[in-house]
């Protein structure tokens, strides 16, 4: 970065609140740079002017390489202080432009609406976390590289009005030119022809379907390497993951709606001391049991195979919630620990979630791993 000094590396850091960033001339840079690697951070995005380096150290210590060449031409970052930000979903491409006038994102000159950067903004941090999870799922071994032959296959399971479903096959498929087939999956016709009319106006319906079906009866042939299931309802999300984990599919992406299975429960339930403090507010109790069905999805996840990583996520329109569940199968199995931690919290809730019971004969064979 061009500061007044000359140039400067920029080193910064990100807590709950707030980012915290810090100028080096050359000589402290070196110290920077050693005192980040030295921290032991188990994953490593490093993005150059030609290619993207994935790096991911394994429990026994061993460093997973994965590099690959851009697919979008860059030009050299600013150093300018005061430069303008760089949008990973940019309108100025042809596609993305096409893609956010069909959905009202964008007027007709291609510019962002004012009512509708919410929406701009969702779906651009959902690519991101697509990206980032595609990337790491490669790293692990899980998820071959796409070719015309063997393209990738993503379904998004209850999919709506499929905003995300065909960002996501734009960021895939368009931005970055990789071989992928989309699939969205909604119970209501009226979604299956509105969006399969928007991907045919766009001229993508060859490697852009639409059905409509529940999420239990989606058509599984082909089996999906990416599943999705954004702001499903209630145990909506529990079918889509079952889904996932019986199709092995690599990377699962699931952003919880409403949690009414587990709530009724803990209702019906005496909540363990000193918890009733908690559980007995309405609005606390609700807050709890959101946490609980995530936690114990997360958990699910990682004894059939999973890594799971709970991370923030912008909003939908129609709820408030923001939590996204990103899982990358990598077939690794459940410590004793994990089985036991999951058994507890079971036992001390008396909770029965429905994705227990989903796969069950799943959580039977890992126990025995």
């Amino acid at each position: 970065m061009q500061l007044k000094g000359g140039i400067r590396l920029q080193v910064t850091r990100y807590d709950d609140r707030q980012a915290h960033a810090a100028n080096h001339d050359y000589v402290t840079a070196i110290a920077a740079v050693d005192e980040l690697l030295e921290q032991g951070f188990g994953n490593w995005h490093v993005e150059t002017l030609t290619e993207v380096i994935q790096v991911r150290i394994t429990k026994k210590g061993d460093a997973l390489v994965h590099r690959a060449p851009r697919s979008v031409d860059i030009e050299r970052a600013p150093v300018a202080h005061d430069r303008v930000k760089t949008r990973l979903f940019d309108v100025a491409h042809p596609d993305v432009r096409a893609f956010l006038i069909a959905v009202g994102v964008a007027d007709t000159e291609g510019r962002i609406k004012p009512s509708r950067q919410d929406k701009y903004r969702q779906v651009e941090e959902f690519v991101r976390l697509l990206d980032s999870a595609v990337n790491d799922a490669i790293v692990a071994g899980s998820l071959p590289e796409p070719t015309a032959e063997n393209p990738w296959k993503l379904a998004d399971l209850g999919c709506g009005h499929a905003y995300l479903t065909i960002g996501a096959y734009v960021w895939l498929a368009r931005v970055r030119g990789l071989a992928v087939q989309v699939r969205g999956v909604d119970v209501r016709e009226a979604s299956r022809a509105r969006n399969a009319a928007l991907a045919a106006q766009l001229g993508w319906a060859d490697d852009l379907t639409f059905e409509a079906a529940t999420i239990s009866d989606a058509v599984d042939d082909p089996i999906p390497h990416i599943v999705m299931a954004l702001h499903a309802c209630d145990t909506a999300t529990d079918d889509a993951i079952a889904r996932a984990v019986r199709w092995s599919s690599p990377v699962v992406l699931a952003a919880p709606c409403c949690h009414h299975d587990l709530q009724g429960q803990l209702a019906r339930t005496e909540s363990p001391s000193p918890y009733g403090l908690v559980t007995r507010h309405g609005l606390l109790r609700e807050r709890l049991v959101d946490v609980l069905t995530d936690a114990l999805r997360a958990s699910t996840l990682r004894i059939v195979g999973y890594r799971v990583d709970a991370i923030e996520f912008v909003s939908d329109e129609h709820t408030p919630r923001n939590l996204l569940l990103r899982a990358v199968h990598t077939g690794a199995p459940a410590s004793v620990s994990d089985l036991a931690e999951h058994d507890e919290l079971l036992r001390q809730w008396g909770l029965h979630p429905v994705l227990e019971t989903m796969l069950a004969a799943e959580i039977a064979a890992a126990r025995v791993r």
